[in-house]
């Protein structure tokens, strides 16, 4: 039987817009969730949506929709959290809605529960609290009279309420913080303790009276299960715990890691585990309190104007760049301070200098001097295969062997030898100890070896002389080892481009399994090499740089208009608005954009005006070309993807069944002529 691997990534929050941030911790879980599929470990992997709590319930009534009908347009609609796991190639096995009747009944049973067994009675809750943490504080846990995790102001609050007897658990909690590994990394334990349970766990306020958008307390009618007993139990309920729609929780349960953001650390290191204990439950084997992606030095947030649009991002550098970045250029459990500048460099360095750079120079190579295969004696030899096996056996520690003469280039096989064969258990160690960021440093270590190896051999002086050409097979095939080990390895950050890499270099399936990873000379020597398309092109700083911040104004721009409300206007304001009738001649698709159209229109003035629309998601250039729209002409020009646009072609928009609206453009019959104004 395979091992069984359960991690879990929070459950986010569906009351702002998604941003970069928002994708760090769940692109993290993604890549620990898929290095232990690669060892072939039986992989449970959750994440989902809690979508209960006052601020939704503000919210929604501010957007004029029920509840409800706002958590599924940010759920289920248009950018919203499964489009956004999508986009970044998420693989999670399970998605949680906390509105999913099955976990709605399950809480009500788990709360009846520990009100049975007395760790939940009926008082007044009297202090402060915070909407957007949707946290409870004491006047002392305060900072600056602010709540203590976003520095929002909090507000009075007193109601009938049910409290959990958290102070109770108080010993044992403190023991699992300081005499285990439960919490990672250690600096979240001190926080916790010294923040929180030394200066006295207080009972926790677990039911609410003031709004209604949560879920009901059976037996209390008026009473709503406070968010984070909610929230916690997910964990449980999606495996099946006090419910039939899933059985898995003996399998699964105890979770191996819940892997949260530092803001969440508190309620799932002194909360969940007393509420487990009250229930007489295991506890998940450790929890791990991710970092922040700072902006500017500041948490990103939409109220700061701040936000990183991840579907920008992977549009104009890809998935795997941007999932790659994220975990490379920040030590993981730390903060880091996201830039374009640092996305960009990441990207110039480590994938199109060293990575790229090492693909396509041995492929080219490859085809250049041998055609599609190299010669099949050009393999491991067994002084080579010892040596790999030695290293692997010592797992990565064995030093070198043997010594050879200045001049005799063997030395430079043993240096990569050695490295490539013992890479895995150095990987499998940082991957373990949850630190992606040193398991992607000791890959690249081994890419920059092999970038200095055809440095040190020259194949294009080999391949001069003819005699040479056994040692150039033999330099080539050992680069395509070592890129051959790096994608199996990287598969895990990179999903999609290392199977781009397995193509180019001829690996077959048993050559990009975890096993294969811990062996050298497994690549056939005669394996179908053909360089393909170019990884990753080298990013113009300055250029890029200037494109997108036109387009993070525009975006600004777009965002602050959407959020204008609808005004009343006169007949005087109406008439300043002059739509006419256009012809399109011409219709194009915009380089770099998904969206947009550009338009070359007959509005009837005697020379083309340009409009760019963005539309391409709902027609193609070519059925567009000769029909009659309605064009608004008077708009002040503005600049898209470096075009101007004079104008705007006028839409309708319409909401599907789904929830997704779609456009449709307003066209009328050809026969009327351009130019014709509307009244």
């Amino acid at each position: 039987m395979p091992e069984k691997f359960y991690v879990t990534t929070p459950i986010y929050y569906p009351s702002d817009k998604l941003h970069i941030g928002h994708t760090y911790c769940t692109v993290a879980t993604d890549t620990i969730a898929r290095y232990h599929r690669l060892k072939g470990e039986e992989v449970m992997f959750l994440t989902g949506t809690d979508e209960h709590g006052q601020k939704i319930e503000d919210k929604a009534k501010e957007a004029g929709v029920t509840p409800k009908q706002f958590v599924d347009n940010i759920v289920e609609g248009p950018q919203g959290v499964k489009d956004l796991w999508k986009l970044m190639n998420i693989s999670n096995d399970r998605f949680i809605r906390t509105t999913d009747d099955y976990h709605v009944s399950a809480i009500q049973k788990i709360f009846k529960k520990m009100y049975d067994n007395g760790d939940i009675y009926k008082g007044t809750y009297k202090g402060k609290y915070c909407k957007p943490c949707e946290s409870f504080w004491t006047e002392s846990q305060l900072k600056d009279g602010c709540c203590p995790d976003c520095g929002r102001p909090v507000a009075d609050a007193e109601e009938e309420a049910y409290f959990f007897r958290l102070s109770k658990y108080a010993d044992r909690i403190l023991d699992l913080l300081e005499n285990t590994d439960f919490l990672q990394p250690r600096s979240r334990v001190h926080e916790m303790v010294n923040n929180f349970i030394k200066p006295g766990l207080e009972d926790l306020c677990v039911s609410r009276t003031s709004f209604t958008w949560g879920v009901p307390v059976d037996f209390d009618p008026g009473h709503v299960v406070y968010v984070w007993i909610d929230a916690l139990f997910n964990y449980m309920t999606a495996l099946g715990y006090c419910n039939d729609k899933y059985h898995d929780l003996d399998r699964f349960w105890p979770a191996d890691v819940h892997i949260v953001g530092k803001e969440i650390v508190r309620f799932h290191s002194i909360i969940w585990p007393a509420m487990l204990m009250s229930l007489g439950l295991p506890l998940p084997k450790h929890v791990f309190g991710t970092g922040w992606l700072l902006l500017d030095g500041g948490k990103m947030s939409k109220s700061k104007g701040n936000v990183v649009d991840p579907y920008l991002l992977a549009q104009r550098f890809g998935v795997d760049a941007l999932r790659f970045f994220l975990l490379r250029a920040f030590p993981f459990g730390t903060d880091g301070i996201f830039s374009n500048e640092l996305l960009i460099q990441t990207i110039n360095t480590d994938l199109a200098n060293d990575l790229g750079n090492l693909v396509s120079r041995t492929t080219a190579m490859s085809g250049k001097y041998f055609g599609q295969h190299l010669p099949a004696d050009c393999g491991p030899t067994e002084d080579e295969r010892d040596l790999a096996g030695m290293v692997a056996q010592s797992r990565g520690t064995f030093g070198m062997i043997g010594s050879f003469p200045e001049e005799d280039p063997r030395k430079y096989d043993v240096e990569l030898i050695a490295l490539a064969a013992g890479l895995r258990d150095r990987y499998e160690e940082a991957m373990d100890a949850l630190a992606p960021h040193k398991a992607l440093e000791e890959v690249f270590k081994l890419i920059q070896r092999a970038n200095k190896y055809i440095d040190e051999n020259k194949p294009w002086l080999l391949a001069k002389d003819e005699a040479n050409k056994p040692r150039l097979a033999h330099v080539l095939y050992n680069l395509l080892e070592c890129v051959r080990i790096s994608a199996v390895l990287l598969t895990p950050f990179m999903p999609e481009t290392c199977e781009k890499i397995f193509a180019q270099i001829g690996a077959e399936e048993e050559q990009r399994t975890w096993q294969s990873a811990g062996a050298w000379g497994l690549l056939p020597a005669g394996a179908a090499v053909n360089k393909g398309e170019n990884l990753f092109p080298r990013i113009d700083m300055e250029k890029e740089l200037k494109a997108l911040e036109e387009l993070h104004a525009q975006a600004q721009a777009a965002a602050q208009e959407a959020e204008k409300a609808p005004e009343t206007i006169t007949i005087d304001d109406f008439n300043k608005v002059h739509f006419v009738t256009a012809k399109i001649l011409d219709c194009q698709p915009v380089k770099k954009s998904k969206k947009l159209l550009c338009f070359t229109l007959d509005c009837g003035e005697g020379k083309p005006r340009q409009i760019l629309s963005g539309i391409h998601e709902y027609y193609e250039p070519e059925e567009l070309i000769g029909k009659t729209v309605v064009a608004c002409t008077n708009l002040a020009p503005r600049k898209m993807m470096g075009l101007e646009s004079n104008g705007m072609l006028i839409s309708a928009v319409k909401e599907e069944p789904d929830g997704s609206e779609k456009l449709h453009l307003i066209m009328l019959d050809d026969k009327v002529p351009a130019g014709y104004g509307l009244c």
